[in-house]
């Protein structure tokens, strides 16, 4: 919109006849989205002025009008809103002045209202009270007007004022109204005043007894609906009887309503009359007729919109399928009604909203277009079916519920099958081409309201679903293991897409597929839901994109069922447990509605299943489902990733192991004791590494070594240190001798080759309880040993690291421990500790060994690894390890 003003004038129009007491234009840019606008300009100015009567009338009319200037025409469109003391006149003008239409005086007709061309001329014909196009060398200007309705101050509508004969008489001065509400099961939860005196009971004798025990429902011939049918409806009206405490029966009058309280269980609000007073509570009958002429009284004549929906319309899209099925059965008296939309490639109708139908079983159920050949097998095109005994099948949805004869009608806009409204009677021969002409004129004015709010409910739908699946995409990325990510998906799906969930993953090809996680949304029937799966074969792995109903579960909860009451009944095997006849028959209503499956597919193979359902009668909405094949990719791809993951895992740990020593050796009056910490998620070995292990009788070889790096590549030079220290040693080599021989071995891996750092030793326990130890310190951080005074002092003398000269020349340093000293060993992760600029250091560890006086080596490892580990706040990015060896003496400190 590129400009707009509004304003007030008093101004006579062309006819002399009114006063323009307010004004509203505004011009329109030659683009699609301006008839949008150009419908919110009119709804809103029109809104403002207070004529929400004509508002749907006006908007239709402007849509169709600035549609043929900013789409067909291309120019701009120039809207003009007139407000006149007896109703409203509008304008839209364009600048493409060429004649479109025949002059008013000539014969030629305007065409078929399904024509592209020239329809907004005709809805100008049929809706508005006047209309014209004025022609300048400039302009077009097409105009309508439209009259208010004459209606009373404060009313929304009004019924025919009834004489005075046929109102209803009160015998005892006053008109009682019962108000009775029905709970789910049948039984009466609330029992008014006016009740208790219409019928003689206190609310103490019938609140929580059935209401069949008191109502006396005529058993009319040739109708199948009973009073338990009744309060399941939306909405009834009809006559029956309530026996009341002195025995006699009261014909009664009554209006049901469905409704739903605050946690959403049904009920039924029954309203009684006397059978005399009906005029209180009758819905009067559409249409009615003069008593003179037997035809339709102009005066009250009304807007088929507003007969048809009511005023205002509902906003949300159920809303207003419900008003529209409620009101079409009303129209042509029948007994049930139903309206389905058309899936977006006009193949399928889904069951939106249906009345005196059992429709909960319904929602969401689709049927093809085309169930048929011919013009009546179609649903693009109105139908009448005098007996559908005679054609069985020939309407899907009706199939069993007792109805004989139906007239079928197309929803369409702009040509494109939106949708279908029925209306289906009990007796056959009801209905005939009069009664589709007048479903289809009120069809015709629906279709563009239901699209437009259709529309709208998918533009949120798919605004949720676009969150959910970031939010899902999020979820799933986040975690890489296999269980976790099989509960996400199965969270993720209930109860947000279906009522149960059930996961089925695929090892290999070969491999069958496996149950792997059951969800339902109540936590009590995942077990009796688990059970019955597991006894049923799992869906086939077919790679399909897709949803596809799997009618496994269904057909196995109903043989369940069947059983179950078998056995309660006493016609079968008795069951064990008392309590299982309720937990079948649980599980088995919880399975029995629709179930789809859909693929989990993952780098080109099926390595799963993900299946989906609902409790009995429900069925999917195609939006779901189309969801749930979005989610189902990002869950394959996460559930397969988790796969790969863990076994990257497994394999790295297994290679890991196998780096690691054993166990550690018991040595004869020396306390050891290791702690090692790798680097890095998922890692247990990385460039450091410890080793003890026996050389020969009484002498042992200890290691403790750090290459050069972290992970795998670190993890290799491990491996190869720890086995040749143990090869060489065992050979007889002394220390020098065998890390000079190590250091070739490194060096001869070329590029791959890392230095190390390795401290070698040799330790032989004394019979006084001491202990010799010789040590080679190539590059590493120096050994401390503690006395029992408390001293601590470096142990050995620095010499080359390996793996960078090939010549070394390394000399061995005998030392004795004596009783109650301590040798600590570490790599550089303990020593350069870091928090910010501090490093622990080689005096911040002394100090730490200090504290460790008369503690064990396991003690003091722990001790040591606990102030590392408190020294920074973050986690460390270096492997540590920790090598304690304590000589005791001959007697126990």
């Amino acid at each position: 919109m590129s400009s707009g003003d509004l304003g007030v004038e008093t101004r006579t129009t062309d006819t002399g006849s009114s006063v323009i007491t307010a004004r509203a234009a505004a011009t329109f840019d030659p683009v699609g989205r301006s008839v949008a606008t150009a419908r919110a300009f009119v709804r809103d100015t029109l809104q403002g002025w207070g004529f929400p009567d004509i508002i749907d009338d006006a908007v239709v009319l402007t849509s169709e009008l600035v549609t043929n200037a900013v789409v067909h025409a291309g120019t701009s469109a120039e809207v003009l809103c007139l407000r006149t003391d007896d109703g409203v006149r509008i304008e839209v003008a364009d600048r493409y002045p060429e004649r479109e239409i025949p002059l008013q005086q000539s014969a030629v007709s305007m065409g078929s209202p399904d024509r592209e061309g020239g329809r907004g001329l005709q809805l100008c014909a049929a809706l508005a009270t006047r209309w014209g196009v004025d022609y300048t060398p400039t302009h077009k200007l097409v105009w309508f007007q439209l009259a208010l309705p004459q209606r009373s101050v404060g009313t929304r509508t009004a019924g025919p004022a009834l004489p005075t004969e046929v109102l209803p008489l009160a015998a005892d001065g006053r008109v009682r109204v019962a108000v009775i509400q029905i709970d789910r099961t049948g039984s009466v939860s609330a029992w008014s005043e006016d009740a208790e005196n219409l019928f003689g009971y206190v609310a103490e004798q019938v609140i929580g007894k059935p209401l069949t025990d008191f109502a006396a429902w005529p058993h009319t011939p040739g109708t199948s609906t009973g009073i338990a049918e009744a309060l399941q409806l939306s909405r009834w009206e009809g006559s029956y009887g309530i026996r009341g405490a002195n025995g006699r029966v009261t014909p009664v009058y009554a209006s049901h309503l469905r409704v739903r309280d605050a946690d959403g269980e049904p009920s039924t609000v029954c309203l009684l009359v006397r059978d005399h007073e009906r005029a209180v509570l009758q819905t009067p009958l559409r249409g009615q007729t003069t008593a003179e002429t037997g035809t339709l009284s102009e005066g009250n004549a009304s807007d088929p919109f507003e007969v048809f929906i009511g005023s205002p319309a509902p906003d949300d899209l159920d809303g207003l399928l419900q008003r529209t099925v409620e009101r079409a059965r009303d129209m042509l008296d029948g007994d049930s009604a139903f309206l389905l939309l058309a899936t977006d490639d006009e193949t399928e109708l889904e069951v939106r909203a249906s009345t005196g139908l059992p429709s909960a079983r319904q929602r969401f159920a689709r049927v093809p277009v085309e169930v048929g050949p011919g013009r009546y097998g179609s649903a693009r095109m109105p139908a009448v079916h005098e007996d559908l005994t005679v054609v069985p099948g020939a309407v899907p949805l009706l199939n069993g519920t007792g109805m004989r004869s139906v007239v079928t009608v197309p929803l369409k806009v702009e040509g494109r099958l939106t949708g279908s409204l029925g209306v289906a009677a009990e007796a056959p021969d009801r209905y005939s081409n009069e009664e589709a002409l007048r479903l289809q004129f009120a069809a015709d004015r629906i279709a563009l309201a239901v699209e437009s709010a259709r529309l709208g409910e998918l533009e949120k739908l798919r605004r949720g679903s676009l969150s959910f699946l970031v939010e899902a995409s999020d979820l799933l990325a986040g975690t890489l293991d296999r269980d976790q990510t099989l509960a996400l998906m199965a969270q993720m799906t209930v109860p947000t897409l279906a009522t149960w969930c059930a996961v089925y993953t695929i090892a290999d090809q070969s491999s069958e597929p496996y149950l792997s996680y059951v969800l339902h949304e109540d936590e009590e029937r995942i077990d009796g839901l688990k059970a019955l799966l597991s006894k049923i074969a799992p869906p086939d792995p077919v790679p399909t994109p897709g949803a596809r109903v799997w009618a496994a579960p269904s057909e196995a909860a109903h043989q369940a069922a069947l059983r179950t009451s078998m056995r309660s009944l006493g016609l079968g095997a008795p069951a064990s447990v008392s309590s299982g006849i309720g937990t079948t028959l649980a599980t088995a209503a919880a399975v029995a509605g629709e179930t789809v499956v859909l693929p989990l597919v993952a780098r080109n193979r099926v390595i799963g299943m993900l299946t989906l359902g609902k409790p009995a009668d429900e069925h999917f909405r195609q939006e779901i489902l189309e969801l749930a094949e979005d989610l189902s990719r990002r869950a394959a791809l996460a559930l397969d990733n988790a796969r790969l993951y863990s076994e990257r895992m497994a394999i790295s740990r297994s290679l890991q192991r196998s780096l690691l020593p054993p166990e550690l050796p018991h040595i004869p009056g020396v306390e050891v004791e290791v702690i090692y910490r790798a680097a890095g998620e998922g890692n247990e070995v990385g460039g450091d590494f410890y080793d003890l292990f026996p050389i020969r009788d009484g002498a042992y070889g200890f290691a403790i070594g750090d290459v050069c790096g972290t992970g795998p590549e670190a993890a290799a030079v491990t491996g190869l240190a720890r086995h040749a220290l143990r090869l060489l040693a065992r050979e007889g080599f002394g220390g020098p001798a065998v890390l000079e021989r190590l250091n070739a071995a490194i060096l001869d891996e070329g590029a791959r080759s890392r230095f190390l750092t390795l401290l070698y030793g040799e330790l032989w326990p004394q019979e006084d309880g001491s202990a010799v130890l010789k040590m080679v310190c190539a590059g590493h951080p120096l050994p401390l040993r503690l006395r029992q005074d408390g001293t601590v002092e470096p142990y050995a003398e620095p010499q080359p690291l390996l793996g960078v000269m090939e010549d070394l020349e390394l000399y061995e340093q005998t030392m004795t421990l004596d009783p109650g000293d301590v040798l600590l060993c570490v790599t550089d992760g303990i020593t350069e500790r870091r928090e910010g600029t501090r490093m622990l250091g080689d005096d911040g560890l002394a100090d730490v060994l200090t504290t460790c006086t008369g503690l064990t080596a396991g003690a003091v490892a722990a001790r040591i690894m606990r102030a590392v580990e408190r020294f920074a706040s973050d986690a460390p990015s270096d492997d540590m390890a920790i090598l304690t060896m304590r000589v005791p003496g001959l007697h126990k400190d």
